[in-house]
């Protein structure tokens, strides 16, 4: 059977939506059918099982929060100082909670891995990716700090990221901008020698 590209970005969208709302037990063919506003058996017919959602979701759910090239390109001709790391944090915080139903199906996604060994797997690949190409950029372009630094910042924005998505009310009296900025400034601070 022919598929339809944009029916299938359209399904695997759907599905991360049923995923960020109703968990992975409500990831069902059925509710990405009526998520999708399409035909009952619709999904079925694209994805042959829902290890084989799971994957797509996984990989759509990277290309829909990964920061846009083009701001990427015209960065690297900015100074590379600790004001643009603050500005790169900040942005993809925004990026993120944009995008809230992504980060909230990816971490469905991620809770679902530790009982699905190929979930773990597929999901360990690109974030793992991911990370080292954010070491490699933040080094190659000269920004300050170094491995380490990436990754506090990594582990540190993933959890103010949780944290605002998943109970809003814990930072409600708290500038985010700000805390971003004293992070991103404490995480590159080079020790008193």
């Amino acid at each position: 059977m022919a598929q339809n590209p944009e029916r299938r970005a359209a399904l695997v969208n759907a599905a991360i939506e049923v995923l960020a709302r109703e968990g992975a037990r409500g990831l069902t063919f059925r509710a990405v059918d009526a998520e999708a506003g399409v035909p009952k058996g619709t999904a079925s017919n694209y994805f042959a099982n829902r290890d084989h959602l799971f994957d797509q979701v996984g990989k759509r759910i990277h290309e829909r929060m990964g920061p846009d090239p083009a701001v990427l390109e015209d960065s690297v001709r900015r100074p590379q100082n600790l004001a643009l790391a603050i500005e790169y944090m900040q942005a993809l915080f925004g990026r993120i909670t944009h995008d809230r139903s992504g980060y909230l199906a990816l971490h469905e996604l991620r809770l679902e891995a530790v009982r699905r060994p190929e979930l773990r797997t597929t999901l360990t690949r690109p974030i793992s990716e991911n990370l080292e190409r954010d070491i490699g950029f933040h080094l190659d372009s000269g920004l300050p700090g170094d491995r380490s630094t990436v990754v506090m910042l990594y582990l540190a924005m993933s959890g103010l990221i949780v944290e605002h998505l998943t109970l809003p009310g814990v930072l409600e009296a708290v500038d985010i901008d700000a805390l971003i900025a004293d992070l991103v400034t404490r995480a590159v601070a080079t020790p008193d020698a």
